[in-house]
C-alpha cells in the first residue's frame, strides 16, 4: 500500500508462492467446473466476477479503505469481462496445461507488441525470445492428432490479449487494490447482461457453483490482494520472472487432479514458450538515443550563462549554482514541438541523473506485467 514499509524476505516469498498458486488454480478450478459440464460458461463467469467483487469490497471495508469510484474505468471493467468470459469458454475445450500456456503466451506477446507500437525498442535478445515463444505457440496449436481445439485456442488467445490490455491500462496506478476492486465492480453489470442473454443454455450444479465462487473469491479476489502484497518486496524483473511458474503449476494440477496426460507436443511447446518469454523479460530495454551533454554542445543548451570553467571547475562539470533546466521534447502524438520536463534540455539531453553518474535510471523490462496480472 502507498507509503507502507517493504515486507521482509520471508513474507514476500510466502505471498509470492501463494499468489502464483492462486493464479494457476484459476485454470484448474475452471476446467474442473466446465470440463464435466457442472456449470455453463456464462454462469461460471458471472459467479466468479460477482464473488470476486464482493471479496475485494469486503477487504476494502475491513482495511478501512472505502471504494474509490474513479480508481478503475468502464473500459478496464469491460476488458476484465472479456478476459474472464473467453477464459471460461475456452476451458470447455482445452486441458488445464494447454489453456494456461496459451494464455501466458498471449498475455506476454500482447504486452511486448503494444510496447513496440508505443515506441519502446526491444533488444535483439528480446526479439529472439519473442520469435522462440511464438514458434512454440504455433507448434502447439498446429494441426495434428495431439493439437488442441482451434476454437478453444482462439478463445484463450483472445482472453490473454484482453488481460494484457487490461494490465497495460493499470500501469502507473498508485493504488492497485482500489483499481482492481473498482474494475471488478464495473464488470458485474456487464457479465450479468451477458448471462441474461445466454440464459437459455444456463445450468449449474452445486459443484459448479462452489468452484465458481472459489475461483472468484479466493484465487481471483484474494489472490490479487496477496500478489500486491508480494509486489512490494519484488523488483519488476523478479515479479515478471516468477510468473513463468504459473503454467507449470497449472500443468501439475491438471495431472494431479484431473489425470491429464502431458504430450510430447505440449512439453516441447512449454519449453519454447517459457524459454522465449524468459529471454524477453531478461532482455531489458534499449535506451533511447540521446546526445551527450557537454555544456553548450550540439542539440543542448548550457545550464546557465556562466560556464563551469570560469568557476575553476573540471572540464565538463556543471555549475552547481545553476538551476535545473526545463526541457522541450518533441510530442509525436500531439504533433507539437513538445512539452517542458525537468532535467532535460531541448534536443533530447538528459541532465540530472546521467550528468552526475553517466548512467540512465533503471527501467522495467519490456513486457513486464503490471500488478494486475
Amino acid at each position: 500500500m502507498p507509503g507502507s514499509a517493504r515486507p521482509g524476505v520471508a513474507l514476500t516469498a510466502a505471498a509470492t508462492a501463494l499468489a502464483m498458486a492462486a493464479f494457476a488454480s484459476n485454470s484448474l478450478l475452471c476446467r474442473l467446473a466446465l470440463g464435466p459440464g457442472a456449470i455453463d460458461a456464462a454462469t461460471f463467469t458471472a459467479v466468479r466476477l460477482v464473488s470476486g467483487a464482493a471479496v475485494l469490497l469486503a477487504v476494502s471495508l475491513a482495511t478501512g479503505r472505502a471504494r474509490r469510484r474513479g480508481a478503475g474505468s468502464w473500459r478496464s471493467g469491460a476488458m476484465l469481462f472479456v478476459y474472464a468470459f473467453c477464459f471460461s469458454l475456452a476451458y470447455r475445450k482445452l486441458t488445464v496445461a494447454t489453456g494456461a500456456l496459451i494464455l501466458f503466451c498471449s498475455v506476454q506477446s500482447t504486452m511486448l507488441l503494444v510496447a513496440v507500437a508505443r515506441g519502446e525498442r526491444p533488444r535483439p535478445r528480446q526479439w529472439l525470445g519473442l520469435g522462440v515463444a511464438l514458434g512454440g505457440f504455433v507448434y502447439l496449436v498446429s494441426p495434428g492428432l495431439a493439437a488442441p481445439s482451434p476454437l478453444g485456442s482462439g478463445l484463450m488467445t483472445a482472453s490473454g490479449a484482453a488481460w494484457g490490455a487490461y494490465t497495460l491500462r493499470g500501469r502507473g496506478g498508485t493504488d492497485p487494490v482500489a483499481a482492481t476492486t473498482d474494475n471488478f465492480v464495473r464488470s458485474v453489470p456487464i457479465v450479468l447482461v451477458a448471462a441474461a442473454v445466454m440464459a437459455g443454455g444456463a445450468h449449474a450444479a452445486a459443484r459448479g457453483l462452489v468452484l465458481a465462487v472459489l475461483s472468484g473469491a479466493l484465487t481471483s479476489g484474494l489472490g490479487y490482494v496477496i500478489w500486491y502484497q508480494a509486489l512490494r518486496g519484488l523488483t519488476a524483473t523478479r515479479a515478471a520472472g516468477v510468473q513463468l511458474t504459473v503454467p507449470l503449476i497449472a500443468a501439475a494440477g491438471g495431472v494431479a487432479f484431473m489425470s491429464e496426460a502431458v504430450s510430447l507436443r505440449l512439453a516441447v511447446a512449454t519449453v519454447a514458450i517459457l524459454g522465449g518469454v524468459a529471454l524477453v523479460l531478461r532482455g531489458g530495454t534499449a535506451p533511447r538515443k540521446r546526445p551527450a551533454w557537454p555544456p553548450g554542445g550540439p542539440g543542448c543548451r548550457a545550464a546557465d550563462e556562466e560556464s563551469g570553467s570560469r568557476l575553476g571547475l573540471p572540464a565538463g562539470a556543471r555549475n552547481p549554482r545553476a538551476p535545473t533546466p526545463r526541457i522541450v521534447y518533441p510530442d509525436r502524438r500531439a504533433g507539437r514541438s513538445g512539452a517542458s520536463r525537468p532535467g532535460h534540455t531541448p534536443g533530447g539531453c538528459r541532465m540530472d541523473h546521467e550528468e552526475r553518474t553517466g548512467d540512465t535510471p533503471d527501467e522495467p523490462p519490456v513486457g513486464t506485467p503490471a500488478p494486475d496480472t
